[in-house]
């Protein structure tokens, strides 16, 4: 097998990373403290491309693989998981949609605003009584003569009340069950959508997470995203892609936790020497190294089939699965390194340790990775 990176992916990586270290790192801070969301870097990112990475060139995409958009995400969370997490959630999930599922001019009149870096879409998917029961949905959309009457609420939604496209998951025909649920998209502004409060979190405070409210909100019968009953088949595929993405930004942020904590070690003296020569430390740095390496190779492999066109269910919740919870090792570890100072915001490794919280249970929980793929591996019994 082959783990070499092209030297396409290679110049992205170079060129995402100091686009990072310049433009990210040093606002990575602040933002988490303000809680500001950093609109300026998202356009800079859209300048650059990053914000439509796997959308065709013909839509004003780079129409890159998806092996060079979990690096971009990977590299951008690496100094900053608020920022990693709002590339993901509109790459992955709102701009992927519109491609995979919308209509040709669905595709040409959104994507092309989205991807310039002056617009985010958002997946509003999760609602108060459907989390990993996303066939639960209990928003619903039934056709007025040419318009979609809908009602519901949606929570925790990525970049939901700054987005400038939605789409919405709702229940179409009750009686179909999850056949009964299809995609629409909702515009910001269109009467009878209205965002609740952004939630305040634990971590990634430099990103936006809303409530949605829909109160007879009226759209075009022609948002309607694909086929009639289809938006739960479509949210699944959907998701699958998510988490490489998921999977790509613990793999971010466990590698910026090992590199602080790298840093730290070799710094840091007690006892007249650097606490890296002490073997307590080097098993920790030895551990962090080698759970990172697997993580980034399961990631990777996700992405790969994905690209190849073969089904990665499987693969992406494994690469999701270890990716979080070995991140979340991992930055437990670099604080530990780090000692009292882990411990204080003074140290990105308070920060990241935060940030990292959330990819255990975003896209699915461990659980429901861990159901997902054991059903994959014995099928029905």
């Amino acid at each position: 097998m082959d783990f070499e990176l092209n030297e396409e992916q290679q110049m992205m990586q170079r060129m995402v990373r100091d686009f990072a270290e310049k433009e990210i790192r040093p606002i990575a801070q602040e933002i988490d403290k303000s809680e500001t969301f950093p609109w300026d870097t998202i356009r800079k990112m859209g300048d650059l491309g990053l914000m439509g990475l796997t959308v065709p060139e013909e839509y004003g995409g780079c129409g890159a693989d998806a092996l060079t958009y979990a690096i971009a995400v990977e590299e951008v969370s690496r100094v900053s998981g608020s920022v990693g997490i709002t590339l993901a959630a509109h790459t992955s999930l709102g701009l992927d949609l519109i491609y995979r599922f919308g209509s040709e001019e669905q595709k040409r009149e959104y994507l092309p605003g989205l991807v310039s870096g002056r617009g985010l879409a958002a997946f509003g998917l999760s609602e108060p009584e459907a989390g990993s029961d996303a066939g639960a949905v209990k928003t619903t959309a039934v056709l007025d003569g040419d318009q979609w009457l809908i009602n519901g609420q949606k929570v925790f939604i990525t970049s939901g009340s700054i987005a400038d496209v939605v789409i919405i998951a709702a229940v179409t025909d009750k009686a179909a069950g999850t056949r009964g649920i299809s995609n629409f998209v909702v515009e910001k502004d269109t009467p009878g959508f209205r965002p609740g409060r952004d939630e305040q979190k634990m971590g990634l405070r430099g990103s936006v997470t809303s409530q949605l409210f829909f109160e007879d909100c009226r759209v075009p019968k022609d948002h309607l995203l694909g086929q009639l009953g289809e938006g739960f088949k479509q949210f699944l595929i959907t998701l699958d892609g998510g988490r490489i993405s998921i999977g790509a930004m613990a793999l971010g942020l466990a590698q910026g936790a090992f590199d602080a904590a790298v840093k730290y070690a070799k710094e840091r003296q007690q006892f007249g020497q650097p606490i890296a020569r002490f073997q307590a430390i080097q098993w920790m740095i030895a551990d962090m190294a080698t759970e990172i390496d697997a993580a980034r190779l399961l990631v990777y492999r996700a992405a790969q089939l994905k690209d190849q066109g073969v089904r990665y269910t499987k693969e992406a919740a494994m690469a999701k699965l270890f990716a979080s919870e070995a991140a979340e090792r991992a930055c437990f570890k670099a604080i530990q390194i780090h000692g009292g100072y882990g411990y204080i915001e003074e140290y990105d490794v308070e920060r990241i340790y935060r940030d990292n919280r959330l990819t255990t249970i975003g896209e699915g929980t461990s659980e429901i990775q861990r159901l997902v793929i054991a059903r994959q591996v014995l099928g029905k019994v």
